[in-house]
């Protein structure tokens, strides 16, 4: 069969012969070679080079990885996302996408070293406007710039981190302050490594032994 390149250069050079024949046989012989030759490329689509053909295949079937670290950061406009990927400057910008909601944003980087990369953001703390949100491609770096409906300062990224924050505050927020303070190292010992137990056991038993020994003043 012949290949593609050589259907287009024939269906090319019909063409030209269509523009200037002027007898309406050639003309009807012309167009009907036309119209098989255009019949003739749509069933041979060129082969794409193995490496396109790779790179498609793997961008939309590779694997895909959930980006979970970051970092933040903000101006009186902008709340600044950054994510390190090893290499993504070296992408295609296409391949980089970015979705704006006004309260979401979710990030696609496809084919970076045989891999897709995600992360999503939903709930945003506040309201962003979407056509003044962009991103930006740094070395080894993603930069997602969300742009503030309003000048003000964010406390955190989203509203559950905000609510988890307020959660937080109210079990050290109690009327006993002793109590704020056994709540404190309440989740210090079950965050805490083996040093962190130990140290927090052993302050604990001094405390306790300090009260039996009779530090606590008596009456006389």
């Amino acid at each position: 069969p012949l290949c593609w390149n050589q259907l287009q250069k024939d269906l090319e050079e019909v063409k030209e012969l269509l523009t200037n024949a002027t007898r309406k046989r050639v003309r009807d012989v012309l167009v009907a070679e036309k119209q098989k030759l255009e019949l003739e490329i749509k069933n041979h689509s060129p082969p794409k080079p193995k490496d396109v053909a790779e790179e498609e295949k793997s961008s939309l079937g590779g694997y895909t990885v959930k980006i979970n670290n970051y970092g933040w950061d903000q101006s009186d406009k902008f709340v600044k996302i950054y994510i390190s990927l090893n290499g993504v400057q070296k992408l295609p910008a296409e391949n980089v996408q970015v979705n704006f909601t006004e309260r979401s944003f979710d990030l696609l980087v496809k084919n970076l070293n045989g891999k897709n990369y995600t992360m999503t953001f939903n709930n945003l703390l506040k309201p962003i406007s979407v056509e003044g949100s962009s991103r930006k491609i740094k070395t080894d770096m993603v930069l997602v710039m969300c742009k503030k409906k309003r000048e003000e300062k964010w406390d955190c990224l989203t509203q559950v981190e905000k609510e988890s924050k307020e959660k937080e505050k109210a079990a050290y927020d109690t009327a006993d302050p002793s109590e704020g303070l056994m709540n404190i190292l309440k989740k210090m010992y079950a965050e805490g490594d083996d040093e962190m137990k130990r140290t927090i056991n052993k302050a604990w038993v001094e405390s306790r032994e300090k009260q039996y020994k009779g530090d606590i003043p008596m009456d006389i």
